[in-house]
């Protein structure tokens, strides 16, 4: 009984957190030609 409360609490902390997430790869916003990160070390002269 004791582990079935266990099981439960920590279902009820742990399953909303696994959605906090966005789906796919992150993307930099704004169009290609304007985005200037990531860069290279060290910046070009």
């Amino acid at each position: 009984m004791k582990r079935l409360v266990i099981l439960l609490t920590l279902s009820a902390i742990l399953l909303p957190l696994a959605a906090c997430g966005k789906k796919g790869s992150p993307t930099t916003p704004g169009p290609a030609n304007k985005i200037t990160f990531p860069r290279t070390y060290p910046a070009p002269d």
